[in-house]
């Protein structure tokens, strides 16, 4: 089973906004050949940090109102909430390392 939720416009505020903790969501779309590389490894960030921090992704095609009210001009983005503001933000396929390098401050 996956640790990562998947979000759409019914249920992104009250998990991601309102979320007890950081909440790292990852904007894709099925097409994008970045966006499958980075999968996995907010997979494996999704279980290495399961008790500190929720991960969800979000398919821009499904909810473009959601993808332009967070300014996501490219995919992937990676934008981790915290406390319902957006504190780190990653575009392109990075190496787990330097993701990890933006959302740890704010664990």
């Amino acid at each position: 089973m996956s640790d990562v939720q998947v979000l759409d416009a019914a249920n992104f505020d009250a998990t991601v906004l309102q979320s007890d903790k950081p909440f790292l969501v990852d904007f894709w779309a099925a097409w994008c050949g970045p966006c499958r590389a980075v999968a996995p490894i907010v997979e494996q960030i999704a279980q290495l940090y399961a008790d500190r921090l929720s991960c969800g992704k979000l398919d821009i095609d499904a909810e473009p109102a959601l993808a332009q009210r967070f300014h996501v001009m490219s995919i992937p983005t990676l934008i981790l909430f915290k406390g319902g503001e957006a504190v780190a933000q990653s575009v392109g396929a990075v190496p787990k390392q330097e993701l990890l390098a933006r959302i740890e401050p704010h664990l």
